[in-house]
């Protein structure tokens, strides 16, 4: 008896997804449990296994193709696999070794990027640059990231505010730390805790940068849902740390190291990209001085930390050599002041250049 392959529920909100690719092929035997095929939705990918035994007896959407929560998208027939026998094998005879041929070059693949030659080693003689064009196909996740994107400058009155932060007590203390803090924890002690904590304690002190809005409601959310930007092959992408506010530096250490690993392996799900109250991204590790984060609504402000450069800074007086990084604060103004705004900025860097307080909760 034919079964329909039916699209599953993916998720909150999410309605439509695109077919990756099949494992399957037409004809061949599946297993129950057994993975059919692959689907990407604007937030994971998802595997969709067989819910029974049988033959793949049809496939009627294609990779590449947009398919709906609900809708058929294949066959499984069960009564085939029942009358499929199992082929014995059967042994071949050997061929006659023959001459093997010199191996064709390899060609060089249809979207590699042509190599240019310097100056100096150019002549007349040299052959052309590829100037070729190429059009590929926005994956699903890429769309919904270039409208989220456009959504969240037409719908926000967004501005940013920046300041400067000395690293010198983050450096020494974890220097002095570095090796105890991960015998103990199993994890290295990096940068992003100390901002987390310091999140923390300033959206408790100004709580509307921590709320966002609903049509003509404010809604103040009194918790701390933290969002973590990690750039992956197929875009950026916040896994959420929940409840970080009640989490110790080596938490909040392992969940971020924990989220950046599975969001590269594509195993995020669903649940660690809900929500999220306020987000934190570091362009630093890809050696941005200075930038303006885009919100990651319906949130009211994230946080953009950047590259740690030594620079003469005034200090008592005298010019010093300090590690400083910029830090960026872009907020909707429609609920957010610019006075709370910067405040909220201040905060953040006073606590970070004294983390003492913070140290407390290590």
């Amino acid at each position: 008896m034919p079964h329909p392959i039916i699209v599953p529920e993916l998720g909150e909100s999410i309605t439509e997804a695109t077919i990756i690719r099949w494992r399957k092929n037409q004809g061949e035997p599946v297993r129950t449990g057994e993975i059919l095929l692959e689907l990407e939705t604007e937030k994971v990918n998802l595997e969709v296994g067989a819910d029974r035994p049988g033959v793949l007896a049809r496939i009627d959407k294609q990779a590449g193709q947009d398919v709906k929560v609900g809708e058929t998208i294949g066959m499984i027939d069960e009564a085939a696999a029942e009358e499929t026998p199992v082929a014995a094998p059967q042994s071949k005879p050997q061929a006659p070794v023959q001459p093997q041929p010199e191996p064709a070059e390899t060609p060089e693949p249809a979207n590699s990027y042509p190599s240019y030659q310097s100056y100096e080693s150019y002549s007349p003689e040299a052959p052309e640059p590829d100037r070729r064009e190429e059009r590929v196909r926005m994956t699903r996740r890429r769309r919904t990231i270039a409208e989220r994107l456009v959504e969240a400058q037409h719908e926000a009155a967004m501005l940013t505010t920046f300041n400067e932060i000395d690293m010198s007590a983050v450096a020494r203390i974890r220097a002095h730390h570095k090796e105890a803090f991960e015998r103990q924890f199993g994890v290295r002690l990096g940068l992003l805790p100390f901002f987390v904590k310091a999140a923390v304690a300033a959206l408790r002190e100004m709580p509307v940068v921590n709320a966002r809005i609903d049509g003509e409601e404010i809604v103040y959310q009194h918790f701390h849902d933290i969002g973590v930007a990690v750039d992956t092959a197929e875009g950026l992408v916040v896994p959420v740390i929940r409840d970080a506010d009640r989490l110790g530096f080596a938490d909040i250490e392992k969940a971020v190291q924990g989220m950046a690993e599975r969001a590269r392996g594509g195993k995020l799900t669903i649940d660690d990209l809900r929500g999220g109250t306020f987000t934190i991204t570091n362009g630093g590790v890809y050696g941005s001085l200075l930038s303006t984060p885009i919100l990651n609504g319906p949130q009211s402000a994230i946080l953009g930390l950047h590259r740690i450069q030594d620079r003469p800074v005034a200090v008592d007086g005298q010019v010093a050599i300090r590690p400083m990084m910029y830090v960026a604060l872009s907020y909707d103004h429609r609920l957010i002041d610019g006075r709370v705004a910067v405040q909220f900025l201040v905060r953040v860097k006073e606590l970070v250049e004294t983390p003492e307080r913070l140290l407390v909760e290590m």
